[in-house]
């Protein structure tokens, strides 16, 4: 290990680096605005294919464009936003799917709230599952809530410009501003809330965590069910997804994204996939195309109507000068029914 010692520099001092290292900046003005913006750090990621490989100066390969890059760039932001809109989706219908199978399952006619809080069991999940935590976890999130909350009612209480009656609708607002505060202002058991607000708060990670941690393989299976894919497949997907949404979410760079875990695939003929691609040694499972077949499955399931597929289609098109096979995509992937709209 050594000392870092890479200064800070001015976005000029920036723009002349690149420059010396090769790089075509056609339009300084308008190359210092998207350092600005954007960042040069940021940008980085997005120079590398234009880059000499092993080169330790970082030159650029000849002919190479700053407004490439930019293009580059604009295609992976574009690409993020779609798959963001999907995950979105398969995520919303994922919390909403596993309460429609869990609550009814575990109504109690003799404990009324036995269904509502099915999450509260601890036999409801295996012996891995941490399930301290996820109580431990909702519960934290309702004292936060109450303690602000009651700093907010000291200070409408104080205020001597509100009448009484203003005071109390004000009140009343920010109790049901959302339902962690409205719970306990207005239930006393159980301490915690039932599981279609529970679910809300869980993030994608940890809601991958509660469906793999279900005890019964009936549950998972009903619950995979009804987005056409078995349920250790649709574990594997969850988990796969978690890792692209926390890329998305972060801004990260997506395009030639390497996964760290492929995902489990289907075994019908449309999901067969070169195990590694002509003259390259990409493996498509471990890609991006990996990811947009399930994606392209899960989204015919939740939303059948959606232009999704065709979106991602036309945004290749569109961006033309972008290296596809960097994401996996096989020759002759637009014949995929996925693709060429025989799913539809």
């Amino acid at each position: 290990m050594i000392p870092f010692s890479k200064p800070s520099i001015s976005i000029e001092d920036q723009l002349k680096l690149l420059q010396q290292r090769g790089l075509m900046i056609k339009d300084p003005e308008r190359a210092k605005h998207y350092i600005e913006v954007i960042s040069f750090f940021r940008l980085s990621a997005y120079m590398r294919p234009f880059q000499k490989q092993g080169d330790h100066n970082h030159s650029f390969k000849p002919g190479s464009e700053f407004k490439k890059i930019v293009a580059l760039y604009a295609f992976d932001r574009e690409l993020r936003l779609l798959v963001m809109d999907a995950i979105e989706r398969i995520e919303v219908a994922i919390r909403s799917m596993i309460n429609n199978v869990m609550g009814p399952k575990y109504q109690n006619v003799d404990m009324p709230f036995s269904g509502s809080h099915w999450y509260m069991n601890r036999n409801n999940f295996n012996r891995s599952y941490d399930h301290n935590r996820l109580l431990k976890s909702l519960s934290d999130k309702q004292d936060k809530e109450r303690g602000i909350l009651a700093r907010e009612v000291a200070k409408i209480n104080n205020a001597k410009q509100h009448s009484e009656e203003k005071k109390e609708i004000l009140i009343n607002l920010k109790q049901r501003e959302n339902y962690c505060r409205y719970y306990v202002n207005h239930y006393n058991e159980p301490n915690l809330p039932p599981c279609w607000a529970m679910i809300e708060e869980l993030t994608l990670g940890e809601l991958s965590y509660l469906y793999k941690g279900l005890r019964k393989d009936g549950d998972r299976k009903a619950i995979a069910k009804r987005f056409d894919v078995p349920q250790e497949k649709l574990e594997s997907w969850l988990h796969t997804l978690t890792f692209i949404r926390n890329c998305c979410a972060h801004h990260a760079r997506l395009w030639n994204r390497e996964l760290p875990i492929a995902p489990k695939l289907m075994r019908d003929k449309e999901w067969q996939i070169p195990s590694v691609l002509a003259n390259s040694n990409i493996q498509p499972s471990k890609r991006l195309y990996s990811v947009f077949l399930l994606l392209a499955h899960l989204m015919n399931q939740v939303s059948p109507d959606s232009l999704w597929t065709g979106k991602l289609v036309q945004l290749i098109a569109k961006h033309s000068e972008v290296p596809i096979k960097n994401m996996g995509f096989p020759d002759n992937w637009q014949l995929h029914p996925f693709w060429s709209g025989e799913n539809e």
